[in-house]
C-alpha cells in the first residue's frame, strides 16, 4: 500500500481528469475516488468453461429473403468471425419455427429475363459454385466465394430495410413463414467453415401432424442433404417452446417436447455423420411458473436426448428500458437468481448435465433501440460472462452476431461495434479456468465495482504460465484505485482499459470504443489492429476509470492451477 501523502499526491495530479458522463468541467475530488481491495485465490479452479463459452448467434431472419444470406460471404464480416474462435455459430431464433426447407435441385436455374440485376447475375454465378464444387476442400472454396465490394454494398443498402420490415413484424408478432434451399444452407455452413465456427443448425418445431408431434419429414429432407455435403454440424429443434401459443396458437407441453427430442434423436443415430453430432434443447426463455414446469416435464422425458440444457436470458424489455439498468448492479444480479433456478431444476431430474445460455443478450424484443448496440451495452455483456462461468454455465451464446434488431456486434455496415471489440479481447486474454475473486472493499449502498478472475487463456504465446486475467467494471462515474493482495502487488501487470470513444455527456451511447486511449477500428476490410496492453510498473495501483471496463494480464502471479 502506498503512504497517505503518496496516495494524496496521486489524486492531485488526477485533479484534470473529467468525469466521463458529467459537466466537461468537473474534476474528480478527493473524496470521489474510490479504494477498492480485492482478494484473489490462485490455488483452486473453481469452475472450467467450455473452451467456445463465449459463442455468436446468426439470427435466422437473416434467410427471410435468401438474397441476404449472401452477405455471410462478405469478406470482412469473415475475418470479424475468424477473430473470435473457437467459438459455436447457432442459427435460429424465433424464426427458425416459422422456414421449411424448400429444395430446388443441385443446379439452380438461371432466369431468363435479359434485364437481371448485378445482384442475380453474381448470386446465379455463386450458386453455380456451389453446385460444382464438393465443399469438402474449403481451401479454394473460401476464396472463390468472396462477396464482390459492389455487390456487398448493395446487398448492406437493401438489408437495412430488410431490418425495419422484420421489426414490425416482431412488434406486431405476426411472423410470415417462408422457405428456403440448399443454397441458403451452402452459404451458412461456408461461412461458418471458412470462418472455423462449429455450425449448431436449428430445425423447425411447429411442423406438427394432427395428433400435435413433431413433423420431422422436412427436417429428414435437409439432415439429408446435409449428409450428402458432408457437413459436419449439430442440431436444435425449436425456439422458445413455451411462446408457441402466443406466436402460432399451438401449445406443447414440456412432455411431448421432450418426445420430439427423443424422435430427432433417433434420426440422427441413424446417420452415418451425425449419429456423435450435439442435439441441443429446449431453448427455453426464462424458466418460471408454467416455464418452469415445462422444463421439468421436457427433462423427464428429453434429457437423455441433449448434449446440454439450454435456456434464454436477457435482463431487461428493449421497448421500455433505460440507461440505468444497464448500470444498475441490481438488474446485473437477477442473472444470478435466474441461473441458479436453472441449475436447481436441471440437477434434480438431469444430475451433470451441461447447462448453456443459448440465446442471450441486454434487452428482448430485438434489443434496446440506441443502447444495446452503444458501449453502455458492454457492462451487461461483460458482467454475465464473467457470472456465467462464475456460477458454472458452460457455454453463452451471443445474440446475434448478425441480423435484424440492435444488439448485433457488427453494424449495418458490417463494421464491429463497441460489444464485439470487449469480447475479441475477452477471447484472447480470458482462459477456460475460473478463480476466486472477491471485493474486500466496495462503498456505498450499490457495488460499483465488479471483478472477475480467470486464468489467462493459455493459447496466448504473449504469456507465461501462471498468469491470470482480472477484469473489472466500474459502473460509477468516479476512478476507482484497486489494490491487489501482498503477495501479488509487486507482480507486472499489462493492462487494457475500455472507455467510450466520446467524452461529452453522451459519451455511454456511443457506438465507437478506446483501448487505453485509442479508438478502435479496422484496418482494412480484411485486417484488425493490434489490441495492446499497456505495462503498469511494479507496485503501481489499478486505476479503473469512472464508466470504464478493464482487463488486468497478472503476468508474474504464477498460478500453479494455470500451468
Amino acid at each position: 500500500m502506498k503512504s497517505a501523502a503518496t496516495a494524496v499526491s496521486t489524486i492531485v495530479a488526477l485533479v484534470l481528469f473529467r468525469a466521463l458522463c458529467g459537466d466537461a468541467k468537473t474534476v474528480i475530488s478527493v473524496d470521489d475516488v474510490q479504494s477498492i481491495r480485492v482478494d484473489l485465490d490462485l490455488s483452486n479452479v473453481a469452475r472450467k468453461v467450455d473452451e467456445r463459452f463465449l459463442s455468436v448467434a446468426i439470427d435466422a431472419s437473416l434467410i427471410a429473403e435468401e438474397k441476404f444470406m449472401n452477405l455471410l460471404n462478405s469478406p470482412k464480416l469473415r475475418t470479424l468471425a475468424k477473430a473470435l474462435i473457437p467459438a459455436f455459430l447457432r442459427f435460429g431464433g424465433t424464426k427458425q419455427d416459422f422456414m421449411k426447407f424448400n429444395p430446388r435441385g443441385r443446379y439452380f436455374q438461371a432466369r431468363e429475363n435479359s434485364s437481371r440485376s448485378v445482384l442475380e447475375i453474381e448470386t446465379h454465378q455463386t450458386r453455380q459454385h456451389f453446385s460444382s464444387l464438393q465443399l469438402s476442400n474449403f481451401g479454394n472454396v473460401c476464396k472463390r466465394l468472396e462477396l464482390p465490394p459492389l455487390l456487398e454494398n448493395q446487398l448492406k443498402q437493401e438489408w437495412v430495410l430488410q431490418s425495419n420490415t422484420l421489426l414490425k413484424e416482431e412488434l406486431e408478432g405476426k411472423y410470415k413463414k417462408t422457405k428456403f434451399s440448399e443454397y441458403a444452407l451452402d452459404l451458412l455452413y461456408a461461412f461458418a467453415n471458412c470462418s472455423g465456427l462449429d455450425l449448431i443448425f436449428g430445425l423447425n418445431a411447429l411442423l406438427r401432424t394432427s395428433e400435435n408431434t413433431w413433423d420431422s419429414s422436412n427436417a429428414e429432407l435437409l439432415l439429408k442433404y446435409c449428409e450428402s455435403r458432408q457437413y459436419v454440424m449439430s442440431w436444435e429443434l425449436g425456439n422458445e417452446p413455451n411462446s408457441y401459443e402466443k406466436k402460432a396458437g399451438i401449445r406443447v407441453d414440456g412432455y411431448q417436447l421432450g418426445q420430439d427430442f427423443v424422435h430427432l434423436h433417433q434420426i440422427l443415430q441413424e446417420s452415418t455423420i451425425y449419429n456423435s453430432s450435439g442435439l441441443y434443447g429446449p431453448d427455453i426463455s426464462q424458466p418460471r411458473d408454467h416455464r418452469k414446469d415445462l422444463l421439468t416435464r421436457f427433462l423427464e422425458t428429453g434429457a437423455e436426448a441433449i448434449t446440454a440444457c439450454t435456456w434464454h436470458h436477457y435482463y431487461v424489455n428493449g421497448r421500455d428500458t433505460s440507461l440505468e439498468d444497464f448500470l444498475d448492479p441490481h438488474v446485473l444480479d437477477t442473472l444470478a437468481t435466474k441461473i441458479n433456478e436453472v441449475f436447481e431444476t436441471v440437477e434434480s431430474v438431469s444430475p451433470g448435465k451441461k447447462i448453456w445460455l443459448g440465446e442471450t443478450s441486454s434487452a428482448y424484443g430485438g434489443g434496446a433501440v440506441g443502447l444495446s448496440d452503444t458501449f453502455v451495452a458492454g457492462f451487461m455483456w461483460l458482467d454475465k460472462l464473467g457470472l456465467a462461468a462464475k456460477l458454472g454455465v458452460d457455454v453463452v451464446i451471443r445474440q446475434v452476431l448478425i441480423g435484424s434488431g440492435t444488439y448485433h456486434l457488427v453494424d449495418d455496415n458490417l463494421d464491429p461495434l463497441p460489444d464485439y471489440w470487449l469480447s475479441l479481447l475477452y477471447k484472447r486474454l480470458v482462459g477456460t479456468e475460473v478463480l476466486k475473486a472477491e471485493v474486500l472493499t466496495n462503498s456505498g449502498p450499490k457495488k460499483a465495482i465488479r471483478v472477475y478472475l480467470h486464468c489467462t487463456n493459455r493459447k496466448s504465446t504473449h504469456y507465461r504460465q501462471g498468469a491470470v486475467t482480472l477484469f473489472a467494471l466500474n459502473l460509477n462515474k468516479n476512478e476507482a484505485t484497486i489494490s491487489l493482495p501482498t503477495h501479488l502487488a509487486n507482480s507486472t501487470i499489462e493492462a487494457f482499459v475500455l472507455q467510450s470513444a466520446e467524452a461529452s455527456e453522451h459519451s455511454l451511447y456511443s457506438r465507437s470504443v478506446k483501448l487505453n486511449g485509442e479508438v478502435l477500428m479496422m484496418v482494412d476490410d480484411r485486417t484488425l489492429p493490434p489490441l495492446e496492453g499497456r505495462e503498469l510498473q511494479p507496485g503501481e495501483h489499478i486505476k479503473l476509470p469512472g464508466f470504464s471496463f478493464a482487463f488486468y494480464v497478472l503476468i508474474e502471479a504464477r498460478a500453479p492451477v494455470c500451468k
